[in-house]
């Protein structure tokens, strides 16, 4: 196959902001875009008709879908329900190339692809652009499961053989895509794999529950250990739906407390944000707990948060992430624009991603008082002053985001030009925002 891509000439769009203002009101945390990522890989291990509910409408989850809709998978929507049906035989010879090159979730696919094709060529993951971020764990995950990836010029070449029985993999990191590509590789693979460094973080928990309701037996499943139980042939109807979006859930917390604003932000998967609320409330951001419940998936714990006017102050501890249950990577950087607007120095240590403290300077621009220690590191001076000024979104998913964020503090006309990194993983967040009370509009170009 050959490893070309056209780059078709399309419209920009981009948000014009009237900053300044506090919100008010209710948002609803939609369902986890990285859950739903790895379940529509997932979906191939299955030979019946799998439903996904109330997938969120993302340009992530639009650039899989044509990944799988070019190999034969039919994809409906009613709503936010996803119907997947699966050929019998996939067209792999006519994978969507550009597609698959504009999103690093593709390297999930190797997982349940190697069930179907003895050898493949995958196109080379883009997505995010966070520095050197490694692919190699999942190739030495893999190799344990009789699987040998080759890097080549625009490309990965997988091949696979029959596998030993009674499989141990150690993962080289503890990392959630390489979780979740050794899940689904196993899945298949009759017999007992063990994997441990697992990640125990919400996509992969929904991935292991979405395996177990296709009746593969998985242990272990919240914890480091993950023992799986495959099954060679998986043919059955299925409707699940993924847990609400603890990243989302954050992103509204970050702007209520950086514009100190009092919304209500609903579903908001508590498991999964405990320390950032406790590292908020150590720094004097108020909140209740409205009501706690489970969501329509029967596992997923979910609270309604309101958030209250506060005066903050910067932590003395440095804050940094760690796999859960530690402080989210991708909260992480909902933590800067809140350090921005807090009294005192605040030391945010971003130790996993070479490019993404860089891109943390970019609030400099609104007037943020931000210092590059090195590439991992940035000292934090608050309060902030927020200006008004016009960025260009950098090509980073979360950096993005916390640039809007302070744009909604910066009293003023701000603009945020083409947002696609912003729409890659936020489904209508302008419209939402409106409904808060922002002054933010889409301007195409």
């Amino acid at each position: 196959m050959t490893m070309t891509m056209a780059t078709p000439a399309k419209k920009t769009i981009s948000f014009k902001i009237e900053g300044g203002h506090t919100l008010s009101g209710v948002v609803t945390t939609n369902t986890a875009k990285n859950s739903a990522v790895s379940l529509l890989c997932a979906s191939l291990l299955n030979k019946g008709t799998t439903v996904l509910a109330k997938m969120p409408r993302i340009e992530e989850v639009k650039r899989i879908l044509e990944v799988l809709e070019s190999i034969g998978v039919t994809a409906t929507w009613k709503e936010n329900d996803l119907t997947l049906v699966r050929p019998k035989k996939l067209l792999f010879g006519n994978l969507d190339v550009a597609a698959a090159m504009r999103t690093r979730s593709v390297i999930m696919l190797i997982g349940p692809l190697l069930h179907e094709l003895k050898r493949f060529d995958l196109p080379q993951a883009g997505g995010c652009r966070l520095g050197s971020r490694t692919v190699r764990p999942h190739f030495f995950a893999l190799e344990k499961l009789g699987v040998t990836v080759h890097t080549l010029e625009q490309s990965y070449r997988v091949t696979s053989e029959p596998p030993k029985k009674n499989r141990e993999i150690i993962l080289y990191e503890s990392g959630d895509t390489v979780t979740e590509n050794a899940l689904m590789a196993a899945a298949r693979i009759e017999g007992k794999t063990t994997i441990k460094f697992a990640s125990a973080n919400y996509m992969v928990q929904d991935l292991c529950r979405f395996i177990v309701a296709l009746g593969v037996r998985v242990d272990g499943i919240g914890t480091t250990t993950l023992t799986v139980y495959g099954k060679k042939d998986i043919n059955t109807n299925i409707r699940f739906s993924p847990g609400e979006d603890p990243i989302e859930s954050m992103l509204f917390l970050s702007i209520a407390a950086t514009t100190n604003s009092s919304i209500t932000i609903q579903r908001c998967p508590i498991d999964f944000l405990e320390l950032e609320l406790l590292k908020l409330e150590k720094m004097g951001f108020r909140y209740r707990i409205l009501k706690r419940y489970v969501s329509e998936n029967g596992y997923t714990n979910l609270a309604d948060i309101k958030t209250l006017s506060s005066r903050l102050v910067a932590l003395e501890e440095k804050i940094d992430a760690r796999p859960f249950p530690g402080l989210n990577i991708d909260n992480l950087p909902f933590f800067v624009p809140i350090a921005a607007h807090a009294k005192g120095q605040t030391l945010i240590h971003d130790w996993v991603y070479e490019n993404r403290a860089i891109y943390y300077l970019e609030l400099a621009k609104l007037g943020a008082d931000i210092i590059l220690a090195d590439p991992h590191r940035v000292y934090i001076n608050g309060p902030t002053k927020f200006k008004s000024a016009e960025v260009i979104c950098p090509p980073a998913l979360r950096p993005a985001a916390i640039i809007l964020i302070a744009m909604l503090a910066a009293p003023g006309t701000s603009i945020l030009r083409n947002v696609y990194s912003i729409n890659r993983g936020y489904e209508d967040l302008a419209n939402r925002l409106r409904k808060l009370g922002a002054k933010i509009r889409m301007i195409r170009s």
